[in-house]
């Protein structure tokens, strides 16, 4: 099924559509099952990737974006594979996206058994589909889903005891025990627009231009990139409207200073606690990308795959187009299927600049 493992997602980083479609034919990888067939000329058939058919001579061998082009070209079905049918990724694709309606509906957190049941599945198996196709828990998934309904109940106004009942938690003191974490600020703050939170920051140079930092208790909140510190300044505002800015004192530029050397070598480690704030679905795009090694691309469309939502290829461009965390959440590791440059919230330049840094180290 759609994973978003690092090995499943490094081999888009192949200069060649036809070489990374080859990779996938050679390793029998059911992730790609759907994404294209390959037609064999000595045979007359086609398959999808993962056919338990002998390999064949790659001089043989063509790749077709579906099923309907390969038999445009005269191929026919393989026997073994069948190609034609729903692959067992496919149907447990929509095992997935079922059981993630039914958490997205339910007025309480759903318990893992009712989950299982309702998709035909035993626990144990539900549970690791689960999260080899999103990369979290289905608790993990519901937990992340209830808080973006929070963010929405308290913008919605009425009390904080109405918004916490309204997104699904069953008490006041159940969600007050993770307030922080949901919220990155009490509710109430979060409810006047950050009124008592404190951002702070600090703005320094990298080879891409002037780059801004900025963290709240929780985390590192905000990377951005730029032409000019003022710009970047006003899009922090922007973000926390309410908040107090903050500059950062040496120890805080210390963090800064590790964020841009990370961007000047980008395969040395940031490891810095961040604070992620977004939709349950963005969080699924962002943990993504995350999974995408230096080096490496990935296509808009397999990314939505990867998270099991093959059909939300533009709300996958949406989400990346939302991420505050430049080089943190690496949405400049995302292109358009055969590998052309898209937009970039920073600049195609700088994402241009960014992966041939990754390239070269």
């Amino acid at each position: 099924m759609p994973r978003n493992s690092p090995s499943t997602l490094s081999r888009t980083s192949a200069p060649s559509l036809d070489e990374a479609r080859w990779a996938s034919v050679v390793g029998r990888d059911a992730a790609f099952d759907g994404s294209f067939v390959y037609s064999v000329e000595t045979t007359g058939v086609y398959c999808r990737p993962s056919c338990g058919a002998r390999r064949p001579n790659r001089a043989n061998v063509r790749f077709h974006d579906n099923a309907a082009d390969a038999e445009r070209a005269g191929f026919r079905p393989c026997k073994r594979c069948k190609p034609t049918e729903p692959s067992l990724v496919q149907h447990y694709a929509e095992k997935v996206r079922e059981a993630c309606r039914l958490i997205e509906t339910a007025e309480e957190e759903p318990r893992l058994g009712d989950l299982a049941e309702a998709v035909g599945l035993s626990p144990y198996h539900f549970h690791r589909i689960f999260k080899a196709a999103l990369g979290v828990t289905p608790k993990a998934y519901s937990a992340a889903h209830r808080n973006k309904r929070m963010r929405e109940e308290l913008g919605r106004g009425g009390t904080v005891t109405q918004a916490i009942y309204g997104a699904g938690f069953n008490s006041n003191g159940r969600f007050y025990a993770t307030s922080s974490e949901v919220l990155g600020m009490t509710p109430r703050d979060f409810k006047s627009g950050g009124t008592n939170a404190e951002i702070r920051f600090a703005v320094g140079e990298c080879s891409l231009g002037a780059v801004l930092v900025a963290a709240s208790e929780k985390g590192v909140c905000a990377i951005l990139l730029g032409d000019a510190p003022e710009a970047l300044l006003n899009e922090l505002q922007d973000q926390f409207p309410r908040a107090r800015l903050l500059g950062g004192d040496k120890e805080f530029e210390r963090i800064a200073a590790q964020v841009v050397a990370f961007v000047e070598t980008p395969r040395s480690s940031l490891e810095l606690p961040l604070d992620i704030q977004g939709t349950a679905f963005q969080h699924r795009v962002w943990e993504a990308l995350r999974r995408i090694p230096a080096g490496a691309t990935a296509s808009y469309t397999e990314i939505a795959e990867a998270i099991g939502a093959p059909k939300s290829v533009r709300a996958v461009a949406s989400a990346c187009a939302a991420n505050h965390l430049a080089v943190a959440i690496p949405c400049h590791r995302v292109v358009r299927t055969g590998g052309a440059l898209s937009g970039y919230r920073w600049g195609v330049e700088r994402k241009r600049a960014l992966l041939a840094k990754e390239a070269k180290s």
